[in-house]
Order: C-alpha cells, then structure tokens, then sequence
C-alpha cells in the first residue's frame, strides 16, 4: 500500500505555494518497496471556507501594497512567545482550523504532513497536544510534522513543541530556532525549497533578445513581488536619472495596474536608457540568469532564487516584518547590499557599475552559503521517517 503525505500551504504570498510545489515534485519522484508516495496540497486557508481565505489572502496583499508599517507592527506583536504560543491556539480561528483538521485527518489518513505556512502547524500542534496518547493504533492519529520554514528568519508562530522536524533556510536561521528553545535534533538546515526546473535556464542572448533587451549591455532588473509592491515607480525614476550606461527591466507582477501606469509614462518622454516592463511572468528562471543586478524587496522566494542564480541584490524597499529580517540576513552574508538615506540606489549601483570585482565579491559570498537541493533533501526525509 503507498505511502501517503499531506502538504499544508496558504495563499498569502506566493512563496508557501511555490515551496509546496516544489517538495510535492520531488516527492512524486520517490517510491517505498515500488510503490509510488500519494502527495497532495491543501491550502489550508480555502480548507476553512472560501470567506476566510480571501480576506487572509487579500488581506495580507493588500496591506503589504498599501499600509506596510501596520503589517509590519502586527508581524512584531505575534511575535512575542506567549502570543504564538498561546494566544493563536485559543482563538476562533486555530478552532475551526482545528476541526476541518481533524476531518481531513480521519478521511485522508497520511503517514506524514509537511507544513509549508505556520497556521495548520499551530492547529495540528493543538490537536497533538490535545491527544496527547497519539500513535498509529489510536482512534485519531497525528502523523510526524515537518515544518518548513519559508524565510530566512524564524517567526514566533513557527515555535511549536509538538513539531518533529524544522526545514531550516541557513546556518543562521538554525541558531535562531536553538535560542527560542528548539532541539538542535529536530532542525535540518536544507534551505528553502525551489522547484528542480529553475536550476535551468536559456542562453542571456536569446532571453534579453525576446525582451527587447541588448545582450551586451549591463542589465538592471527591478521588481516588487509577485503583486507589485515596493515603490517601483520611484525606483526607476531614479534609476532612469544615473549617468551611466545600462539597460532596464521591470517586472510588475500581478499588477496589471502598476504595469499600465510605467508603460504610459516611459510612452510620454524620451529617456537614454532602454527600458522594458513585462508583467507576471512564468520565466524568471530565465530572466534571473540572464540580468546583472537585481532591485527587489526580499521576500523569502525571491531571496532564494536570487542566491541559487549568484545574482547580487540591491534592496531599497521591503514588506516589515519578515523582509525585514530576511534583508538583515543577507546582509549578515555579504549576500545583499540595502540602501539607506547617504547611501542610495543611485550611489550604490554606479560603484557596483564601475567596480565589477564588487560585484563579483558579492557572487563569491552567494556561493558560500546557497543551497539548492533543499526539495530533494527533504523527500528524502521523509523517506526516512516513513519508509
């Protein structure tokens, strides 16, 4: 009989979604005694009801776009121990969670369940510690918890002493779980998981070609997250004012907005530089190995594909709260550089223009700490646990 395995995700942000596919395609590949593993994602957000899903989800997008600073401060707040420890697994919310769970549990039975968001793990947490007899031969069984962490940084909510296994992004990230009190046993520092088809990539010529890009000149890619946040149109306002000789792409995502907005007003004046704006796109594999610099705020995703790629990071803008943390993370390795209010975007890139060995000394502090087998490594976990 083939193993099953549950994949826990939600839609706030693009990042636990794509993690979970990623695993999901490794896992698929895998097999016990010739029998292929059974994997499938919920999105534990749509599990609840559809209501709830989308005023999380829309929710999340809409304040990291528009109030950032009030995310930022209810990121700090659940930060605190007792709050994530306490606080989330009384409330309503980790209630209902808890009873679609135990729904999902009886019907599915899985031998084992990856978590990919901290919601479903705090309501698995709960019903494991509710059940505190738990094992194969009960009534209701709670398989072994893996718990993937998809910043390079270890929120409060993450911290549940029921989990059995922590996916840790770095070497950094694995003290961080240490301090908060996490068994150094339980925590494998694999990296954050990206699917195995991004490692590919097509030749620079032929990509920036296509965009309308010329393959010889330095290449500067601005971005906002899969939505468009970050203040884009400032950037390449200043970007556009530099004296000197590179070339633009921006990408705005999902927001067809934004898109609109650059495309008419690059329209309505002459510039020196040339400048392309694309909107969501499923090539980024491609474009990541293709440009010379990236301008992004530092999501979890984006941070990971940026380091798989070796492609040096200015950040100018980020989302409080994990951003925030992941930025202070790259910068810890030499893996970024941030603006600031004596050293901005236009200072900085002009040294990194002028000056390629630094950005070849940025490469070199990539390469040190990247982790690119992160999906493998955790399929063969769970091999391990349930084979």
């Amino acid at each position: 009989m083939s193993k099953k395995v549950l994949i826990m995700s939600a839609s706030t942000g693009g990042g636990h979604n794509r993690a979970a596919h990623a695993i999901k395609d490794e896992l698929e590949k895998k097999s016990i005694d010739g029998e292929h593993i059974d994997c499938e994602i919920v999105d534990s957000l749509k599990m609840i009801n559809t209501a709830t899903d989308k005023i999380i989800s829309s929710g999340y997008e809409k304040s990291a776009k528009y109030t950032p600073k009030a995310w930022g401060g209810m990121y700090k707040i659940s930060d605190a121990n007792i709050m994530a420890k306490n606080e989330f697994k009384g409330n309503l919310f980790n209630t209902l969670m808890c009873s679609k769970l135990k729904k999902l549990l009886k019907d599915s039975k899985p031998d084992l369940i990856i978590g990919t968001h901290p919601f479903p793990m705090i309501a698995l947490s709960t019903l494991k510690k509710k059940y505190p007899d738990n094992n194969i031969f009960s009534s209701f069984y709670i398989p072994p918890l893996i718990s993937v962490l998809t910043d390079y940084t270890a929120h409060s909510t993450y911290i549940q002493d029921e989990i059995d296994y922590y996916i840790a992004g770095d070497e950094y990230v694995r003290e961080v779980l240490i301090s908060e009190g996490i068994d150094d046993k339980k925590i494998k520092v694999y990296g954050i998981p990206v699917e195995k088809s991004f490692l590919d990539h097509r030749n620079r010529n032929v990509v920036l070609e296509e965009l309308g890009l010329a393959p010889d000149k330095f290449t500067v890619l601005v971005m906002g997250g899969s939505f468009g946040a970050g203040n884009i149109k400032d950037t390449l306002k200043e970007l556009i004012s530099i004296d000197r000789d590179f070339q633009i792409l921006v990408i705005a995502g999902r927001n067809e907005s934004l898109k609109e907005k650059l495309e008419k007003s690059i329209d309505k004046h002459t510039f020196d530089k040339n400048i392309s704006v694309l909107g969501f796109t499923k090539k980024m594999n491609d474009i990541l190995s293709s440009v010379d610099i990236m301008i992004s705020k530092p999501g979890g995703l984006t941070t990971t594909e940026c380091l798989i790629k070796e492609l040096p990071m200015i950040v100018p803008y980020y989302i409080p709260g994990p951003e925030e943390e992941n930025l202070d993370f790259l910068s810890n390795c030499g893996a970024a550089i941030r603006t600031s209010k004596k050293f901005t975007l236009s200072v900085l890139l002009k040294v990194l223009i002028d000056n390629p060995s630094r950005i070849e000394l940025i490469k070199n502090n990539i390469k040190a700490i990247k982790k690119q087998n992160t999906a493998e490594d955790i399929a063969n976990l769970v091999i391990d646990i349930i084979g």
